[in-house]
């Protein structure tokens, strides 16, 4: 089995969307993740995935907090720009929340501070100690195939 096999697989698992921000001596940094979920209820524990080839690799290990973004689903521009697959970083409007920058009108943002970090293979684990939470109204962006996605009620 290939890497390529692997992440195929991976592909077939429907994720939502979201964006890693933190801010690093008056520098907002930020990339896309899919590889996010909740981990614990109390505490409130959230988990990123970053890959250290990633530049937010370091930056996080530095700042030892985070916010996360959860895309709505006519915010893919977001998607691409934070993963660098489109030009845009300059416009991209941020609010804050516990100090942390977040996306303007994002579908949930959520605040956090770094409780570990864990190496799993290239990537490292970041969870995160739930600060703050604000909900939005609105429905994810979807990932799924390689393709983005929107929800649909089934009849």
């Amino acid at each position: 089995m290939d890497s390529r096999v692997f992440r195929n697989a991976m592909g077939n698992f429907a994720t939502g969307i979201t964006i890693v921000t933190t801010e690093s001596e008056g520098e907002i940094h930020g990339m896309t993740v899919n590889a996010f979920m909740s981990v614990s209820l109390d505490p409130m524990l959230v988990v990123v995935s970053i890959d250290k080839k990633a530049s937010m690799y370091d930056i996080m290990q530095k700042t030892k907090k985070y916010a996360v973004s959860f895309l709505k689903e006519e915010q893919t521009d977001y998607s691409m720009i934070f993963a660098d697959q489109m030009d845009g970083k300059e416009k991209v409007e941020y609010d804050r929340l516990d100090g942390q920058p977040v996306l303007k009108n994002a579908l949930t943002t959520i605040a956090c501070e770094v409780q570990d970090m864990v190496k799993a293979g290239d990537h490292m684990l970041f969870i995160g100690k739930v600060t703050d939470i604000a909900i939005n109204e609105g429905d994810p962006l979807l990932y799924f195939g390689g393709s983005y996605r929107k929800l649909k009620d089934i009849e």
